[in-house]
């Protein structure tokens, strides 16, 4: 686990943050996620995973007949089929998928995304006539302004309840566990320290794509070493850190390094669109 004295040496300096910001983009044609990949309503949740797990993308567009009729997530995969035992295999995506596509246009600003994303509780499908791009949460943070809303404290927006298991703890154990408490991610911890994290993509990547059994024991898929940032961290630099480290969840700890919270890029977005 990174600790704060480590930190000290990850933080972007004035300088890197100047160059960060005056690099962002403002409108939604600018950060959306391209090309968008699809899949038909006909196939099932395993093939999903896969082709998200290989793409290293946490959505598909669902088509029916060449057309666009919904979308299919890896929340989906994980609260929908993994979480209630059934076989990614045996489920189709027109099963799981939802529907209809939360649009938005591609001269949007990111303000105006990260207000519809929050209120409407979902991806962003930029339309221009026809599907052109995916926003996530992970795309806005790339791109938050220094403002008001971007200074404030970012364990503010996050959750203080910290959902750890051991790393003998097994995937399939572990994805039920997230799906029952709807959350995206675990602490793997090895002798009561937390040593790396596991995620809704690491479910895909390192288990589905892979063709690696949903047995296998987190302390050989988690993602390792375990960042972390100070409690007091701003949403701004919160969002720094995301985007330099490509992650999108951040352990919280004291000046003790001891955890008190998590915060997800989705929680920075809804600070910003306040």
């Amino acid at each position: 686990m990174e600790t704060q004295r480590d930190l000290r040496r990850i933080f972007p300096s004035v300088l890197d943050r100047a160059i960060l910001q005056s690099r962002k983009l403002y409108l939604v044609r600018d950060i959306m996620s391209q090309p968008i990949y699809t899949i038909p309503v006909e196939s099932n949740m395993l093939e999903a995973a896969r082709v998200m797990g290989e793409r290293h993308i946490g959505s598909l567009i669902a088509e029916r007949g060449g057309k666009p009729a919904g979308i299919v997530t890896e929340r989906d995969l994980l609260s929908q089929v993994i979480a209630l035992d059934r076989e990614p295999a045996r489920v189709r995506v027109t099963d799981t998928m939802s529907y209809p596509l939360i649009t938005i246009d591609p001269s949007a600003t990111i303000k105006e995304a990260a207000r519809t994303m929050i209120r409407k509780r979902g991806r962003l499908v930029v339309d221009g006539g026809k599907p052109l791009g995916i926003v996530t949460a992970s795309d806005l943070v790339k791109s938050l302004p220094e403002t008001e809303e971007t200074s404030h404290k970012a364990i503010g927006y996050g959750t203080k309840e910290i959902v750890a298991v051991d790393g003998g703890t097994t995937a399939r154990e572990a994805a039920k566990l997230m799906g029952t408490k709807r959350i995206g991610s675990v602490l793997v911890t090895r002798r009561g320290r937390p040593t790396g994290i596991f995620t809704e993509r690491d479910l895909l990547t390192a288990i589905l794509a892979k063709g690696k059994p949903l047995e296998s024991r987190l302390s050989e898929v988690a993602s390792s070493p375990l960042i972390v940032v100070p409690s007091e961290i701003s949403v701004l630099d919160a969002a720094f850190m995301m985007s330099t480290k490509g992650i999108r969840r951040l352990p919280l700890v004291n000046e003790e390094d001891k955890l008190v919270g998590i915060v997800t890029a989705r929680d920075l977005v809804e600070a910003y669109a306040q």
